[in-house]
């Protein structure tokens, strides 16, 4: 086999994307992929029985993103609004009032005037102590953990405060019509269609390297050169401990790096897809209790133990999908499914006044993904830190020409944790590699 130009390491959107352009332009590109797929954290379940176009990762396009946008009119996918009511649950009530705390003007003030950016977490306790404002810090901490997927002890008071003064620049929001799982088909096609190689079942332990050449080598003994390396792998897995299952060690190590990609953070998430025999939220019987048809609910947030599900909205699907993100998700990570499906079931129990058994009787199927327990994935997205910032710049540095990286905790703007930032990512070290 003729030695590549390029290897890719990680065939999720930001390898894929790469590889796309690169060998577009030419250049001879092979991709290792761990799993017995491309996509990462991207994946539809397209069982012909259950979960039809189902995401078990990224679901949503959040606003009119360019490059995800553009990517879709190349490919010729369809996409289509995905608008819904946002509903929440709260001491036994249903509302859809502004999921805003009341004190919401307060801490955006507050945090308007901040100099230095510190931990959200310290931002709260400086800023709110004693017990007037619980509310509020109840509030924050919960949509730090459950939106952001991450630890209010890390996350960057900066980089939140740009999130939350930017959400009502584009409240657009979108469905690919066959699932994400199209754009990814897309991509591979691409890429092997101008010369590329895909080899998947190919997880990676081992990157040697001097200036000018590469070697990595696979779990199985196989070696793969080329004269340049772009590293696409999640950062759960770039931050994964020596002798852990994904783990990749470089040779010689390169400590500067590693050491911004530890300061960076990444999420944890776990999802619950649950299918029914009947739209049961829809019907007479949640109608009363809610004293409003829910049939427009794109979302509910709820204290439960599960506290977020979704619909699949503007689709009457009888699926139900649960999400549990930030530190609560981490710890989770090593629960089973039945305790999972359990947790989840009482959780809608407590939520819709169904006993756990009607609601088990009422399952048709269920799929449970806990991605920080994924050893090719091991959590959700980044998050900033206070650190993050200077940890991008080392990074987006390329090693003597050599090593390159490409993943969505690069990105730095308003699309942080999404598909967009993925591509973009790739599609930045593609240029770079182009020169």
């Amino acid at each position: 086999m003729n030695n590549p130009d390029i290897l890719i390491i990680g065939g999720g959107a930001a390898g894929l994307m790469a590889g796309h352009i690169l060998a577009k332009a030419g250049k001879k590109v092979t991709l290792l992929e761990a799993r017995n797929r491309c996509g990462g954290r991207i994946h539809t379940l397209h069982n012909e029985l259950f979960f039809k176009k189902a995401e078990l990762g990224a679901e949503f396009i959040h606003g009119n993103l360019p490059v995800t946008l553009q990517l879709l009119k190349e490919a010729g996918i369809a996409y289509h609004h995905a608008e819904a009511e946002m509903w929440h649950y709260k001491n036994g009530k249903f509302s859809t009032e502004n999921a805003f705390n009341e004190d919401w003007d307060v801490l955006m003030k507050e945090l308007g005037e901040l100099k230095k950016d510190i931990t959200i977490e310290n931002f709260l306790q400086n800023e709110f102590p004693g017990d007037k404002y619980n509310s509020l810090k109840s509030w924050v901490r919960k949509f730090v953990s459950g939106y952001d997927t991450a630890d209010t002890e890390r996350a960057s008071s900066f980089a939140l405060r740009r999130e939350w003064q930017g959400d009502d620049d584009d409240d657009a929001q979108y469905r690919l019509k066959n699932g994400y799982s199209a754009m990814i088909n897309y991509l591979e096609d691409e890429l092997k269609s101008n010369g590329g190689l895909i080899c998947l079942n190919s997880a990676v332990k081992e990157i040697r390297w001097h200036s000018g050449e590469v070697n990595a080598t696979t779990v199985d003994g196989m070696v793969y050169s080329a004269e340049k390396i772009l590293v696409a792998l999640p950062l759960g897995v770039l931050q994964a401990k020596a002798g852990e299952r994904g783990a990749v060690s470089f040779v010689p190590p390169i400590p500067a790096q590693i050491e911004a990609i530890n300061n960076i953070g990444f999420g944890a998430i776990i999802k619950i897809l649950l299918e029914f025999d009947k739209v049961f939220w829809e019907d007479m019987q949640t109608e009363h209790l809610a004293g409003k048809s829910l049939k427009n609910m794109g979302f509910l947030l709820s204290d439960e133990e599960i506290p977020t599900w979704s619909t699949q909205l503007p689709q009457h699907s009888a699926v139900l999908t649960g999400w549990l993100g930030g530190p609560a998700a981490a710890r989770k990570k090593d629960a089973g499914d039945e305790v999972l499906l359990q947790q989840s079931l009482q959780s809608l129990s407590n939520i819709f006044k169904r006993p756990t058994e009607e609601l088990k009787r009422m399952l048709v199927s269920f799929h449970i993904v806990n991605w920080t327990n994924e050893p090719f994935t091991r959590g959700s997205y980044a998050y900033d830190t206070v650190e993050s910032p200077s940890a991008r710049k080392v990074l987006a540095k390329p090693i003597e020409n050599t090593i390159f990286f490409a993943g969505e905790y690069l990105y730095d703007g308003p699309a942080m944790g999404t598909v967009e930032a993925a591509l973009t990512s790739g599609k930045q070290a593609a240029e770079r590699i182009i020169g």
